[in-house]
């Protein structure tokens, strides 16, 4: 079991029920999934992009990235449908908590002028995205390879009825929220 697992069930569930008075223990937040997202936009022109991307997303999640394709044909950006266009993985369970403890203790604190992550990128639900200018800051990357940098979506799903628990539940779990 995960480290960070260990801590949720023996040190977080028990302040969460303190926090919000829940009745059952199943009505504490937990986390879903967490999903990782690299839009390449560019990769129409150039496929070794994609390629590269690919690679990447894999050595930071340790799982097979989806490739995603297009739903549409634009045709002032020369796209057809079906072209690919970017790449996913969603990581649960033990993976999504190895994830999670290496976003938090590893790679955030690699940030340039890092000063905490916004507490404002909540969806309504309890689900939080977070936007990744540079992908290099995961120390799986190495920096000799890379062609480009490129931007990465991470997307953290709880199962929080609000933002405000879905928040404490993030903050207990180790996010820098710097508001």
């Amino acid at each position: 079991m995960s480290q960070l697992k260990t801590q949720y069930e023996n040190e977080i569930v028990p302040k969460l029920v303190e926090t919000f008075k829940y009745r059952n223990r199943m009505q504490v937040p937990r986390l879903e999934k967490i999903v990782l997202n690299i839009g390449l936009g560019e990769a129409i022109h150039n496929n070794k992009l994609m390629d590269a991307a690919v690679e990447e997303l894999q050595a930071v999640s340790g799982q097979k990235p989806v490739i995603t394709r297009a739903k549409k044909s634009i045709a002032s950006f020369k796209l057809r449908e079906g072209m690919p266009i970017g790449c996913m993985v969603t990581l649960r369970r033990d993976r999504m908590f190895d994830f999670l403890l290496k976003l938090v203790n590893v790679a955030l604190p690699r940030v340039r002028d890092f000063r905490g992550v916004s507490g404002k990128a909540f969806d309504g639900r309890g689900n939080y995205t977070l936007g990744i200018r540079e992908h290099i800051i995961f120390p799986e990357i190495d920096y000799e390879k890379i062609e480009q940098v490129k931007g990465m979506n991470i997307t953290v799903v709880t199962t929080a009825e609000s933002d405000e628990e879905g928040k404490e539940l993030l903050r207990l779990l180790g996010m820098p929220f710097r508001n």
